[in-house]
């Protein structure tokens, strides 16, 4: 069962953390699961197993509206989700934390990045989605569904990862131009990665080449995987991923969680 904690917002969020072994002073390591997503997830928990093993600090949490927390997924937003996952994060660990962001989970680690750098000692991104609203307006939408949006506050999107399509309201658009990261400087000092597949169709290629020609900062690469799909979730994607994080500089320490 979760726990929950009530955020300074009132949203009663629901989180699972698993504490440290005693005395290890590597950083925790933070999940930030994608748009509609859990923390039920093959990588959430692939994760936590990984962890586990290591007697790493881990915490994983829902997202109001999402999972089992509270709230209506239609009425959140970057900012909201941003704000719960702040909220958790504080709450539940001391020191820096390494934040391992899936999708929207990537742009949320950023823009915690770049609201508290002091917190973070290292950044994954697997298939970051870093300003997916501003793309999906300028570049996905077509003048109808624009219009649809201007005219109902929403819009149905499908996806080649969903069975049913996905709501983005007036509201999800307005707050994400509010929380872009790719249209101001970006500083990550400490080491980050990014793993990204060559047939995502929701998150292309691009976005990644993007992010890694605009963030600055001392250690940051990015790894391409041929024919790696969105969900990033094969045992050939997962073994990268652990082995991205058993690499890792351990040169940023935190206390034990």
């Amino acid at each position: 069962m979760p726990s929950f904690l009530t955020s300074p917002e009132g949203r009663r969020l629901a989180y699972h953390r698993l504490p440290g072994r005693a005395g290890d002073a590597k950083p925790g390591i933070v999940f930030l699961g994608g748009f509609k997503s859990d923390m039920t997830g093959t990588k959430a928990l692939f994760l936590e197993d990984w962890a586990r093993a290591r007697g790493r600090a881990f915490l994983r949490f829902d997202y109001s509206g999402h999972g089992q927390s509270s709230g209506a997924f239609e009425e959140g937003a970057i900012g909201d989700w941003a704000a719960d996952a702040r909220a958790v994060i504080e709450a539940e660990t001391r020191g820096p934390q390494i934040l391992v962001g899936s999708s929207m989970g990537g742009w949320i680690a950023l823009l915690l990045a770049r609201a508290r750098p002091e917190r973070v000692a290292g950044l994954v991104g697997i298939a970051a989605a870093p300003d997916f609203t501003a793309r999906t307006w300028q570049e996905e939408l077509t003048p109808a569904e624009r219009d649809e949006v201007t005219a109902t506050g929403r819009v149905e999107i499908a996806s080649d990862y969903a069975d049913q399509p996905y709501i983005f309201t007036r509201r999800l658009f307005e707050d994400g131009a509010q929380n872009l990261v790719l249209e101001s400087p970006l500083g990550l000092p400490f080491p980050a990665r990014f793993l990204q597949g060559t047939a995502d169709t929701d998150v292309p290629p691009s976005v990644a080449l993007r992010l890694l020609d605009h963030a600055e900062g001392p250690d940051i690469r990015l790894t391409l995987v041929k024919g790696a799909d969105h969900r990033f979730s094969s045992p050939e994607c997962l073994a990268l991923l652990a082995a991205t994080l058993d690499e890792l500089p351990p040169d940023t320490l935190a206390e034990p969680v």
